[in-house]
C-alpha cells in the first residue's frame, strides 16, 4: 500500500522519541559501551582535595557542545573569507548559511538530546546554531548522563570549594562521537574581569582624572572619524559580560560628556546575570567606553552566568544574531580550563569569522602570568589568556598613553605597580596561524598576543560607576576602544562599500607588514610585561602597537569588496551572466534559461528532483538614492505550504535586524509575482533567497527567482 506522506508523518510522530535518534536505542546498561571524553576532565584537581561527594539532589545545568561538520572545506573557506589578498574576502556566510553547511544536523542535535532525557535530564534547548545542547538535572542524573562522579573539592591555594567531576565524562561511542565538550560539570576556575582601578596621578581632565572622550579620541586619531560624521550610527556592538550595570550610572557618563548615546540593550542568556559589586564596575567601563569612542553605535551587552555553560551559550547566542564586533574584558588562564571548552569556543570563533564578525577579547592584567589573578598554583607559570589566545579573536594589550595636550604624545608597555601590566606571551595550546608572521614574531609554532594594544594605565579612564566619578585602567578598558574604532571602521567601510573588518587578524598583520606600518601603528618600544620587552614592530608585549585610527582605516579599506560597484548595489541581480556570480549558493542551486522573468536568465533555487534545503545569497550596501528593493518569483509548488514552500528575508547587518520580505508560500501555476521591502540607504544588508522541499518524491518543489534591483 502506498502512503500519503501526511500518514507516514502520522506514524513517525507515533514512534517513541529514544528510537527516532540517529542510530541510539534505549540500552539495558547505561554504563555498557561508554567512550571516554579524556579532553574534558576537570582542571587543577592535582592541586585540591576532595572532601566528599556532591549532593545527590543539587540541580545543575550543562551546555554540550557538539563537533563542526565539513572541518576542512570550513577551514578552506576562512582561509579566503578573512585574507585580504584573496578575490574571497568579505563574502561571508549568513548564520542560516553556516549552520546549513557546517553545524551539526539536527539528527545529530536530537541524538544528543535523546541521550540526556534517557538519563532523566530535562533538555531546556538547544542553540540556533545547532552547536550546543542546554539541559538540567541533579548531580545524580548527571552523573548517570555522563558516566563519571561529581564530588566536592577544596583548592587551598584559591581557599575557595567547587564542584568538579572526578573523571573524563563517558558516553555511548555513537554520541561521543558527536560531543566536543561537557560544559557544567565543574566551576573550579571562572572567568575574571581585567581592570586597575588606581589612585593614580591625574593624566587627564575628565572627573577624578582621567582622560575624557576627546582626550582618548584624539589620542588615536578617532576624533577625524567622529567630526566627519563617522560616529557609529547604525552600527552594533556588543559587550560580552558576566556581571550585571545600572542604567543610572550610563546616563550620568553619557550627559556629563554629551555623547547622545542610544541606551544600551539588554541580551540575557541562560538567565542573564544579577551580579554588581565590583564586578559592575567591569560592565561599566565597557559600555562607557564604548559610548566614548562611537557614541552613536546601539550597544548590546550579553549577560549570561559565569559558568563554563554561560561561557559557550553566550558565544552561540552573539554568532547566531550575527552582531558585527564583540568586546570581551573576561578571560581565563590557558592552563586553567580544559582543551575540550576551549576547543568548544574555537568552533564557535570560527562561525563568527565565516560570518565577518569581529571579537576583541582582553589579553589580560597580570603580564607575561596570566593565572596569578586567579590565585591558583599555575600563577608563576607563563601563560596567556584566552579567549584572546584564539586565532579568531584579536587580542589587546595595554599600555601607558601620554598626551601632547589634546593629541597623541607617546606610549610604554603598561607595567605599574601590584603586578598590572599588560598580557601577552604564547599559547600553549593554539598553533600559530598563517597569517602570523613579520618581523618580531617569534620561531615559536605556538600562536602569539596580543596582536594589538590601547591605553590600559590604572587611573587613565574617568568612568561613572557605583554612583560617583573614579577612574580605571586594564586592557579591559583597551578592549572597548579597540571595539569602538573598529565599528566607526566598519561604517565606512560600509559606506565605501567594501567589506567590514570581520576576523581582523589577517587583515592587521597584513597592513603590519606593508610599508604603511608606520604611519597606521603607534609602534611601542619600551617597557615590558613583567617578563616580554617591547621593541620595533611585533612584540610580545604590546604586539603590532596602537591604532593611528584614520591611516589604519584606510590601509585596511585597500583590500577587498563585499559589494559590486556602487551603481547597481547589488551584483548580477538579472543572472544575466549565465551563472550565480555575487551570489552564494546552498544546496542545489542553478540558473536556467528558460521560464525567466526578464532577459534570458533565472535563478532556480532547488531541483526537480527531491532538494532539501537551497538558497542564494547575497550582502550589498544600499547606495545613495535607494530605498527600497525588488524582486520576482515564480514557486514550482503541487503541495501544501505545510510541507514545501518558498521563502525571502532581508538582514539588515548595519541595524543588526531582520524581515520576512517573503513569507512561506506554495502557488504551483501562479506564475510570476514580485515582493519588495524598503532599505536604507549607506546600509549593509543580507538577501536570502531561498526553497524548501520536504524530500518527499513524489512532489519536488523549486523557486525561480529574477530581476533583483534596488530603486
Amino acid at each position: 500500500m502506498k502512503l500519503s506522506k501526511r500518514a507516514v508523518a502520522a506514524l513517525i510522530t507515533s514512534v517513541p522519541l529514544l528510537v527516532l535518534a540517529t542510530g541510539l536505542t534505549a540500552q539495558a546498561d547505561p554504563q555498557a559501551n561508554l567512550v571516554p571524553l579524556t579532553a574534558n576532565a576537570a582542571p587543577g584537581l592535582e592541586h585540591a582535595t576532595k572532601t566528599g561527594p556532591e549532593d545527590a539532589n543539587k540541580q545543575l545545568p550543562v551546555a554540550v557542545s557538539l563537533n563542526l561538520r565539513n572541518q576542512a572545506e570550513l577551514d578552506s573557506l576562512l582561509a579566503k573569507v578573512t585574507n585580504p589578498h584573496s578575490a574571497e574576502y568579505g563574502h561571508y556566510l549568513t548564520p542560516d548559511q553556516f549552520r546549513d553547511r557546517f553545524a551539526p544536523t539536527q539528527a545529530q542535535v536530537d541524538a544528543v538530546a535523546n541521550h540526556l532525557r534517557a538519563a532523566g535530564l530535562k533538555v531546556t534547548g538547544s542553540t540556533a546554531n545547532r552547536l550546543a545542547v542546554d539541559a538540567t538535572g541533579t548531580a545524580t542524573q548527571i552523573q548517570s548522563a555522563f558516566g563519571t562522579s561529581l564530588s566536592r573539592w577544596h583548592d587551598a591555594t584559591q581557599n575557595r570549594d567547587f564542584t568538579a567531576n572526578d573523571s573524563a565524562p563517558r558516553l555511548p561511542k555513537a554520541v561521543a562521537s558527536l560531543v566536543s565538550d561537557v560544559a557544567g560539570l565543574n566551576d573550579h576556575y571562572t572567568r575574571h574581569h581585567a581592570h586597575a582601578q588606581t589612585s593614580a596621578p591625574h593624566v587627564g581632565s575628565g572627573p577624578s582624572g582621567g582622560y575624557t572622550p576627546d582626550e582618548l579620541r584624539g589620542a588615536y586619531n578617532i576624533d577625524k572619524f567622529v567630526n566627519a560624521g563617522t560616529d557609529g550610527s547604525g552600527q552594533q556592538v556588543a559587550m560580552f559580560e558576566f556581571a550585571d550595570y545600572q542604567q543610572a550610572n550610563i546616563t550620568a557618563y553619557d550627559q556629563q560628556y554629551g555623547t547622545g548615546s542610544p541606551t544600551p540593550t539588554r541580551r540575557n542568556v541562560d538567565g542573564g546575570n544579577t551580579t554588581l559589586g565590583n564586578a559592575q564596575v567591569e560592565v561599566e567601563l565597557d559600555i562607557e567606553v564604548a559610548h566614548a569612542i562611537a557614541p552613536k553605535a546601539n550597544v548590546a551587552v550579553y549577560e549570561a552566568p559565569n559558568t563554563d555553560a554561560g561561557e559557550v551559550d553566550m558565544w552561540n547566542a552573539l554568532v547566531s544574531d550575527n552582531v558585527p564586533v564583540i568586546s570581551s574584558s573576561w578571560g581565563q588562564c590557558e592552563l586553567d580550563k580544559s582543551s575540550s571548552s576551549m576547543t568548544a569556543v574555537d568552533n564557535v570563533a570560527k562561525q563568527a569569522a565565516a560570518q565577518g564578525q569581529t571579537f576583541l577579547s582582553a589579553a589580560g592584567d597580570s603580564g607575561a602570568y596570566d593565572c596569578e589573578r586567579n590565585q591558583d598554583a599555575n600563577s608563576t607559570k607563563l601563560a596567556v589568556d584566552f579567549p584572546g589566545s584564539d586565532p579568531y579573536v584579536t587580542s589587546v594589550g595595554g599600555t601607558t598613553l601620554s598626551m601632547n595636550g589634546t593629541s597623541y604624545g607617546s606610549e610604554t608597555t603598561w607595567n605599574e605597580s601590584g603586578g598590572w601590566s599588560g598580557g601577552g606571551g604564547v599559547s600553549s595550546v593554539f598553533a600559530k596561524p598563517s597569517w602570523q608572521t613579520g618581523s618580531g614574531v617569534t620561531s615559536s609554532n605556538k600562536r602569539q598576543v596580543p596582536d594589538v594594544s590601547a591605553a590600559a594605565a590604572g587611573g587613565e579612564y574617568s568612568i561613572y560607576t557605583q554612583g560617583s566619578w573614579t577612574t580605571v585602567g586594564g586592557t579591559s578598558a583597551a578592549t572597548p576602544l579597540w571595539a569602538g574604532y573598529l565599528t566607526l571602521h566598519n561604517q565606512k567601510a560600509v559606506a565605501a562599500g567594501k567589506a567590514k573588518i570581520g576576523a581582523a587578524n589577517a587583515a592587521i598583520y597584513s597592513v603590519a607588514n606593508s610599508s604603511s606600518y608606520g604611519s597606521t601603528f603607534h609602534d611601542v618600544t619600551s617597557g615590558t610585561n613583567r617578563y616580554y620587552s617591547a621593541g620595533a614592530n611585533f612584540d610580545l608585549a604590546s604586539g603590532w602597537g596602537t591604532p593611528v585610527a584614520d591611516a589604519l582605516s584606510t590601509a585596511l579599506l585597500g583590500g577587498g569588496s563585499t559589494t559590486p560597484p556602487p551603481s547597481g548595489g547589488i551584483a548580477n541581480g538579472d543572472f544575466e551572466t549565465g551563472s550565480l556570480t555575487g551570489w552564494t549558493a546552498a544546496g542545489p542551486t542553478s540558473v536556467v534559461n528558460s521560464g525567466t522573468y526578464a532577459g534570458s536568465y533565472s535563478a532556480q533555487v532547488g531541483s526537480v528532483d527531491p532538494a532539501g534545503d537551497s538558497s542564494i545569497a547575497q550582502t550589498f550596501t544600499a547606495p545613495t538614492g535607494t530605498s527600497s528593493l525588488s524582486f520576482a518569483y515564480n514557486v514550482v509548488c503541487n503541495d501544501s505550504v505545510t510541507y514545501d514552500w518558498a521563502t525571502a528575508t532581508l538582514k539588515d547587518n548595519t541595524a543588526g535586524t531582520t524581515k520576512t520580505v517573503l513569507a512561506k508560500t506554495c502557488t504551483l501555476g501562479a506564475g510570476w509575482k514580485t515582493a519588495s521591502a524598503s532599505v536604507v540607504a549607506g546600509h549593509s544588508y543580507t538577501l536570502t533567497l531561498a526553497n524548501h522541499d520536504d524530500n518527499y518524491a513524489g512532489d519536488p518543489t523549486y523557486t525561480l527567482y529574477d530581476g533583483v534591483k534596488l530603486g
